[in-house]
């Protein structure tokens, strides 16, 4: 299996997943053209794309979803609530391409087995996803309020996740954002924070039941990579855990990993 972050955070993301002739996009919160030439960076034509798959509606994970599906006929993929909540921004969608998963359930395309899983956050009904192909497992959860069970149950032997670590609390609570954003980022529908992400790595680590971790949709504000890094690193230093820990950049494409 393939993957690569084209861009995480608060100003637009796309993830690639691939295997094989199986080519998946999850999100598409850039322009059509942003995220064209990222996946062109990776050695991956726009047309080769088989699916859009959609966590939530928020305009960072959707605004370019409907002009790519127009571009190249690509399938969009979301739960029932999701369809609604995001069908005014994405726009015309020919039926045949607006296509409908429930979350806990388990669905394929092509060789790879997708599950859709609940997650706490502001929307319709946010989900993130686990997928597997070739006895290898890749699992993306970022904007969640809180590590629930459900979530981190599904992150378990994962050979890679994208996980999570928007803000610094401290970062956060002194800086300049109004106090009722800083209320919602910090709630149990909100974001998860770089302790609150090295804490659930932390876990997953000592179990042994995680390969490799990313982080994902820092902050611009509340957040450095740098800080973010740091802060994860060291708490897993801190239990002896030596494992690789990537970024997923708001700018920059990742690496593209082959596990």
């Amino acid at each position: 299996m393939k993957f690569c972050s084209l861009r995480s955070g608060s100003s637009g993301n796309a993830i690639y997943i691939g295997y094989k002739d199986v080519h998946l996009l999850v999100d598409a919160g850039l322009t059509g053209r942003t995220i064209e030439k990222a996946l062109l960076n990776i050695g991956v034509h726009p047309e080769q794309i088989s699916a859009i798959l959609i966590t939530h509606e928020h305009k960072d994970h959707i605004l370019g979803a409907g002009v790519l599906s127009r571009r190249y006929d690509i399938p969009i993929y979301a739960n029932k609530a999701t369809w609604e909540a995001m069908e005014r921004d994405v726009k015309e969608i020919k039926e045949e391409n607006r296509l409908y998963f429930v979350t806990g359930e388990e669905f394929e395309i092509g060789e790879i087995k997708i599950k859709p899983f609940k997650k706490p956050h502001d929307a319709a009904e946010p989900v993130g996803f686990s997928f597997k192909a070739g006895g290898k497992k890749i699992s993306i959860a970022t904007d969640l309020g809180y590590m629930t069970r459900g979530v981190a149950y599904n992150l378990m032997e994962s050979d890679l996740i994208l996980l999570e670590a928007n803000h610094d609390v401290k970062m956060l609570t002194t800086g300049p954002y109004p106090w009722p954003l800083k209320k919602r980022i910090l709630s149990d529908v909100g974001h998860l924070s770089n302790e609150a992400a090295g804490e659930t790595l932390v876990k997953l680590f000592k179990m042994k039941m995680i390969g490799m971790a990313f982080l994902g949709h820092l902050s611009q504000v509340n957040n450095t990579p740098e800080l973010a890094f740091f802060t994860v690193t060291n708490m897993l230093k801190k239990w002896g855990i030596k494992s690789k820990i990537g970024m997923a950049l708001r700018n920059i494409e990742s690496e593209l990993i082959e596990i």
